[in-house]
């Protein structure tokens, strides 16, 4: 469905979800009174900077100025676009989006066919492994390899079918459906023009975005037939370094993940499920990416990598441990588990059981053991040039990790590894930005900022309902005086929606340069008590009703002056001239 996404829906959306819960799902939240802190996610820093407001339905970070609806933060914490993000809260609220006619937040609708195509296909493959005359096998495979009914339901396990032309003509002859498999990696076009099915005689894993919607496949073999393992190429909703297997199921079985474990495969995913670990997931054949890190750590604060012991094992790991290090912020933990030789996740947990595997992910090897174990493997740590090649190998590898309690004890621990004194290590890894002045905040003078256009939009913004003590017109529609304009705007909004929130109110102004405005307005302490808001607001109106008088007065002598008024303004003027005369409309 295509056009824009009514305001009135948008206001009524935000007034039936609960920031709180948005963000709880995806942070740790800590009550403090009547708001809730946490670490910002956003950026870096040791002391809780980020704030929200389940009255004002407002989140805000002090430290990097981050804020928003529950809209805004996930747009920027999930990376969604405004439909998608609104999407995504009508989803979790069980609400139909309306649309209007317009051209504003259109969702694409090649991407709205992409997904019905996929899903097309996903649908066709799970009817071939109940129904095709040679899904015995596929069936056996998986029993074989120990799964149940019950996880291959969970995983939507399907089977494409041997021969070059099932899904093909399942999709049937319409051009530009055909033309969209083919984009999507279901069909391949040969130099010819002829069509053929990407995967044939093989068992089929859906692969699924956060919302569970199937954006691509990945097809195993039976037996050890190179390529063992094949997945759907990139296309325009399947970007392979951002995605992880299993990551929606994961989030679908625990709403409180606080572990997962990386793994290479599908079937080790589909083993540990089935042994009880709902929290695996894996690399969609490739090293695990920055992108896929950041979408780990945004749902869990401990990832352990699962990989091989042998050589090649190692060095996957450590280019995950590369990856990992810019995005080790404070509360987020990397460790290693190593399998034994020949083994793999789905093989050990059958031999050893869930128990002892459990006990293996809780022991896996700190990324900080593991960081230093790998370099001091490759100098002599008893010479002196030994120790001073240690510190030149590490030292590029620490200036990637941000400001943290982590890297002033990784720096720790080189100090000792090294026998360098902690002072000159910290000069030599990070130089003269490791001393990063305080900021000191700057000092407001008193009645800095009080001009009382300010002084009521602020006071609206805290308590949207004192809209109702003045009523439309306002008086002071005409006030050439800055801001007047967007204090009128409000004031009909907050009329018309008397019930919305600070996150609500900022949404009317999304993509306009007085939202920034507004929000930054709406974080800075206010001078008055809580008591005593509707006095100052009806002060700060005052205020304004008597500059349009001034102001109006003065242009109507002026012009007296000029060239003479109409009767109409004669009569204006003398009102005005009337002391504390009401101002009519």
């Amino acid at each position: 469905m295509t056009g824009r996404i009514p305001q009135t829906f948008i206001d009524d959306l935000l007034n039936r979800v609960d920031i709180v819960q948005v963000i709880e799902s995806r942070l740790d939240l800590k009550k403090t009174g009547r708001e809730y802190q946490a670490c910002c996610p956003f950026h870096n820093e040791k002391t809780p900077s980020f704030t929200i407001s389940p009255v004002k339905q407002f989140y805000h970070c002090f430290g990097c100025g981050a804020h928003g609806s529950a809209i805004g933060f996930l747009m920027d914490y999930e990376n969604l676009e405004f439909p998608e993000a609104i999407e995504e809260l009508a989803h979790s609220a069980g609400l139909e989006i309306p649309r209007e006619a317009g051209s504003d937040f259109r969702p694409d609708p090649r991407k709205e066919d992409h997904y019905s195509l996929l899903q097309r296909a996903d649908q066709f493959y799970r009817a071939q492994l109940r129904e095709h005359a040679q899904a015995a096998k596929a069936v056996d495979y998986l029993k074989q390899r120990g799964l149940s009914g019950e996880i291959a339901a969970t995983f939507s396990v399907g089977y494409a079918p041997p021969g070059w032309d099932s899904l093909l003509r399942h999709l049937g002859s319409d051009t530009e459906t055909r033309n969209a498999a083919v984009e999507l990696g279901l069909l391949v076009r040969k130099d010819d023009g002829r069509l053929y099915d990407r995967f044939r005689d093989r068992v089929i894993f859906p692969i699924r975005d956060r919302r569970g919607r199937t954006i691509g496949f990945g097809g195993r073999v039976f037996g050890d037939e190179k390529p063992k393992y094949m997945n759907s190429p990139e296309s325009p909703v399947f970007h392979k370094g951002q995605e992880l297997y299993g990551l929606y199921e994961a989030r679908k079985a625990s709403q409180k993940l606080e572990r997962l474990l990386v793994v290479e495969g599908y079937m080790d995913v589909l083993a540990l499920a089935q042994f009880g670990f709902s929290n695996a997931v894996a690399t969609l054949g490739t090293a695990t990416t920055p992108e896929q890190l950041e979408r780990l750590y945004r749902t869990v604060p401990e990832v352990v990598f699962c990989f091989d012991g042998d050589n090649a094992g190692r060095r996957a790991a450590w280019r995950a441990l590369e990856n990992a290090l810019p995005i080790l912020r404070d509360g987020r933990e990397a460790r290693f588990l190593f399998l034994p030789e020949g083994e793999d996740p789905d093989s050990l947990v059958r031999d050893i059981g869930r128990e002892a595997f459990q006990k293996k992910t809780v022991d896996s090897v700190p990324l900080s053991r593991f960081f230093y174990a790998s370099l001091s493997q490759q100098v002599d740590t008893n010479s002196v040039d030994g120790r001073a090649r240690l510190v030149e190998l590490a030292r590029p590898l620490l200036q990637k990790l941000p400001d943290s309690v982590f890297r002033d004890l990784m720096l720790e621990q080189l100090s000792q590894d090294s026998g360098l004194n902690l002072k000159q290590l910290r000069s030599r890894v990070f130089g003269n930005a490791a001393a990063v002045p305080q900021h000191t905040p700057r000092q407001r003078t008193p009645g800095e900022n009080r001009s009382p256009v300010r002084v009521a939009i602020r006071l609206l913004l805290e308590q949207p309902e004192l809209s109702g003590q003045i009523q439309s017109p306002c008086g002071f529609e005409d006030l050439e005086l800055a801001g007047t304009g967007l204090l009128v705007e409000l004031l009909e909004i907050l009329w018309q929606h008397p019930h919305l929130s600070l996150g609500g109110i900022l949404e009317h102004w999304r993509g306009r340069p007085e939202e920034k405005h507004l929000a930054r307005l709406a974080t800075q302490p206010l001078e008055v008590p809580a008591d005593g808001l509707a006095e100052e607001f009806l002060g700060a109106t005052q205020r304004l009703l008597e500059q349009r008088t001034l102001q109006r007065t003065e242009h109507l002598l002026s012009r007296e002056r000029d060239r003479g008024l109409t009767e109409t303004e004669k009569t204006e003027l003398k009102q005005l001239l009337v002391p504390h005369q009401p101002i009519s409309g």
